[in-house]
């Protein structure tokens, strides 16, 4: 089976259609959403709407601190990001906050976790940023496999058998043998908004048959979704964001 892993959305109608198109166009028979479908972008009745479809179809989403902040504002967030939600607040009815109530913030299906920011702790959305905060979530489960999102930059990592965590940058389109005696923790990137420098938006493909996990560019309509983000009267470094990559 083909799955495809989308992570960091944050209302970006443009980079989620090519990416779900560019998905359907690779096969993908499954599809999976590691939470913040809103927040920052212009668009997030869409995007809540089209991933409900997706996963009412064949699929599974988790809730991102951005999602969850929605329902609960004590969520501590920066200024523009608090702004963010404000607006979106006020602008989803009242399914569209059910649905993101409702949303878990991990899943775990066979010798996989799918979790928005750590395994250790979910719900305190540690960044894994590097090899230490990598083996806090390799550590915090027994699944072989762990794939979330919540730092926009995609790494990948997996334990040793010395204990010790190896760490690189996936290149986009090389397929990536997740080999079955490591442990493996895969950060997947940005849809919605990227910040490694490449304005592309990011996701993942995972052969899970032959475990093999290839991260993917696709590139879409920036200045339809700047412009949107500006019109809509959100921060403007927000539309900047996406035309930088970071």
């Amino acid at each position: 089976m083909l799955v495809g892993l989308f992570a960091d959305i944050h209302a970006n109608r443009e980079a989620l259609s090519a990416c779900l198109g560019h998905a359907e166009r690779s096969g993908v028979d499954r599809f999976v959403f590691l939470g913040d479908y809103v927040g920052y972008g212009a668009d997030p009745g869409w995007v809540i709407e089209t991933i409900s479809a997706y996963v009412e179809r064949a699929g599974v989403a988790i809730a991102g601190n951005h999602d969850v902040a929605i329902e609960s504002p004590e969520e501590r967030m920066n200024p523009t990001a608090e702004e963010a939600i404000a607006w979106t607040r006020a602008r989803l009815d009242a399914a569209q906050r059910a649905y993101l109530r409702a949303l878990p913030v991990a899943v775990e299906e066979g010798d996989r976790l799918f979790v928005h920011a750590s395994a250790a702790r979910p719900r305190d959305w540690e960044y894994i940023t590097g090899p230490r905060a990598a083996l806090r979530s390799l550590r915090a489960t027994t699944c072989r496999q762990t794939f979330c999102g919540h730092v926009h930059v995609p790494a990948l990592y997996h334990a040793t058998a010395a204990g010790s965590v190896g760490e690189f940058v996936p290149v986009a389109e090389s397929e990536i043998p997740l080999l079955p005696r490591q442990q493996w923790l895969a950060v997947l990137g940005s849809v919605g908004q990227p910040r490694d420098g490449n304005p592309a938006a990011c996701y993942a493909l995972l052969d899970d048959t032959r475990n093999l996990l290839t991260y993917l560019r696709v590139l879409y309509d920036v200045d339809t979704a700047a412009r949107k983000i500006r019109a809509a009267g959100l921060p403007p470094v927000l539309a900047a964001r996406l035309e930088r990559g970071y």
